[in-house]
């Protein structure tokens, strides 16, 4: 009976302390438990519309570095991809012509890929297959997208910050409207 009483106890333990994957905190031994989940929005967001955006500084696979924080002032979209994503690999050409290429030469606008726990050689590579310009970061072990989405959730993600340093738009997954959408605010942004 001891026994049976014990594992019992054990198996509340386990089960009350067990987190699933998720960034929870637990009380002091002695204290009462307290366990924070992440506030989690639509399509996995950590964060939502009128958020200031993370900070965060990365490596470029051109040799500079990218901090989003001295984007202040401009309109900054992040593309959050990697090369095993089938559906970023689809939509990247796009991003490239309809939004890249038309504001490239713009100084109010900034537009990074942040790669997905990929090597620099994987990024460049499939990049010039695609045929995309458009600077791409390296986001070796996922923190910064575990900064605006839970870390287990999927990609293509799209993310367009305001001048002020607030998110505007969220995207998920490529679909025509919603770019569509994406398009037309960076534009109306940029009008401003």
């Amino acid at each position: 009976m001891k026994n049976f009483l014990l594992l019992i106890a054990i198996s509340v333990l386990i089960i009350s302390c067990g987190n699933g994957g998720k960034n929870n905190t637990v009380a002091a031994a002695g204290d009462s438990v307290a366990v924070q989940q992440p506030t989690v929005y639509e399509h996995e967001y950590l964060v939502k519309v009128g958020d200031v955006a993370p900070d965060f500084t990365l490596p470029l696979t051109n040799g500079g570095e990218f901090s989003l924080s001295a984007q202040r002032g401009k309109v900054v979209m992040l593309q959050f991809t990697a090369s095993w994503c089938g559906i970023c690999r689809r939509e990247m050409p796009h991003i490239e012509q309809r939004i890249w290429q038309p504001n490239k030469n713009n100084p109010d606008f900034v537009l990074v890929g942040i790669d997905r726990e990929e090597t620099k050689e994987v990024v460049d590579d499939y990049v010039a297959k695609l045929g995309t310009t458009y600077p791409m970061a390296l986001d070796t072990v996922a923190d910064v997208f575990a900064s605006y989405a839970l870390r287990e959730s999927g990609i293509t993600r799209n993310v367009l910050i305001g001048r002020d340093g607030r998110i505007v738009k969220l995207t998920r997954r490529f679909v025509d409207e919603e770019f569509n959408d994406l398009v037309a605010a960076i534009d109306s942004l940029l009008a401003k």
